[in-house]
This record gives structure tokens, sequence and C-alpha cells, in this order.
């Protein structure tokens, strides 16, 4: 059974886990550059920006925390959930891998086909989509846009994939660092520590992004708006490559 913690070291605990967890957060890029790479490129509000990375971030946490609860419960070797967690590592970084593959050659194909002339589509009141191809013979023809649900596919179906991509994504330090000392204190110590680590990670998140998004939004973009979902997809890559060689 385990044993209550004094008021102490139930303190020592939160403040390590609120230290670790941003710590943890502000050094590992992949927690904040998808979340402005996906917001510039999809003309996210900032509210909306905050509101997927706050949805991300709690997939993030919760899967370490419900794996190191299970091992605590089940009282499965430190070595061993740790072993779990470098799995989920490697899942989350080639789900990361492929999803800025994607969204990058998504991009390119998007900002080639901006160089053809139909490049004014705009949407009528009844829903239906139309381009006008602008050409010197005739600038102004009437044309369907096929291709304008595909446009609208990326900044639908991104905040969903960076749900899934997050949700495999462990927090390494949570379960050696935290989880097991707390058990070996009290529940409510795991309860605590858990939840400050939870809140560290998700203001810390919350807090790169609002910079980083600000940051960027003041660097000149004529000319590049065009390659935004590519040059979003490349950073959302290089993140997961950066997760594979343990940076």
């Amino acid at each position: 059974m385990l044993l209550s913690a004094p008021g102490s070291e139930g303190f020592a605990l939160c403040l390590t886990a609120a230290a670790v967890g941003a710590v943890h957060t502000i050094l590992g890029p992949d927690h904040y550059v998808p979340f402005v790479a996906m917001s510039q490129a999809g003309r996210w509000t900032l509210g909306k920006t905050l509101r997927v990375t706050a949805g991300c971030g709690l997939a993030h946490v919760a899967g370490s925390v419900a794996i190191g609860l299970v091992g605590i419960l089940l009282g499965m070797a430190v070595m061993r959930l740790e072993a779990l967690e470098s799995f989920r590592g490697d899942v989350a970084a080639w789900l990361m891998i492929g999803f800025g593959l994607a969204t990058m050659t998504w991009g390119l194909v998007r900002a080639a086909r901006s160089n053809r002339p139909h490049d004014h589509v705009h949407a009528h009141a009844d829903g239906t989509v139309h381009a006008h191809p602008r050409t010197h013979d005739a600038p102004h023809l009437h044309v369907h846009a096929a291709d304008a649900a595909a446009v609208a596919a990326v900044p639908v179906w991104s905040p969903w994939l960076l749900f899934l991509v997050f949700a495999f994504g462990p927090c390494e330090p949570l379960i050696p660092l935290l989880m097991v000392p707390a058990a070996r204190a009290s529940w409510w110590a795991v309860a605590a520590v858990a939840a400050v680590f939870t809140a560290a990670t998700l203001l810390t998140m919350a807090a790169a992004v609002v910079v980083l998004r600000s940051g960027v939004s003041c660097l000149p973009s004529s000319g590049l708006q065009r390659y935004a979902h590519a040059i979003a997809g490349a950073a959302i890559l290089g993140c997961g490559v950066l997760i594979t060689l343990g940076l």
C-alpha cells in the first residue's frame, strides 16, 4: 500500500514536475514548430492555433500518464516502461515524417498549379465553387474549380493528423523521473505530479507557439504564400528527422 508523502516531499515533486515539463517541452521543437507551421499555412487564427495546440498537448501527455499508471498498478519495472515509451517515440517520429513529407509534396503540387492562369477561386452563396482563369484572350472565362475541395482538404484534416501524431508521442521524462517517485509516496502525489506536469507542458507549448508565431508573422512573406504548405511540411518533416536522431 502506498504511503502518504510529507508536504515538503510532495511540494518538491511538483516543482520537479513543473521544471521537467517546461524544459522538456522547450527543448523539443516538435512541441511547437508544427503548430506554428500549420497555422501560417492554413491561416489559422490565434484561437484555433492554441486550441489545436492544447488538444494535441493533452493527447501527448495522456498516453504517458496512462502507461505510467498501468505500470505502477502492475508493478512493471521502469526499464520496461521506458522501452514501451521508446517504441511509441519511434512511431510518432515516423508519423511526423510521413505527415511532413505528404504536406510538403501536396504544397509543392498546389504551388505548381497556382502558376496556371486559374488563380481566382471563389464560392457562391449556394456553395458552388468556381475559378476564373486569367488569360490575355479570356480574362474572365467562367469555369468550375474541380480541385477546390482538395485545396480545402489539408486545412480541414491537418489538426486531426497532428492530434494522431502527438497521441503516439511519449513524454520521456514523465515515467522514470516523476511517476515512479510519486507512486512511492502516495496516489495523491501521483495525481498532483501528473497534473502539474501536464499544466507545465501545455503552458510552455502555448507560450512557445505564441512567441514563435508572432515572430514568423513579422517576416516578409511576399511571394512565399503559394509555398506556405510546402514550407510547413518541410518544417514538420525536419522535426520528425530530429526526433529520429534523438534531438
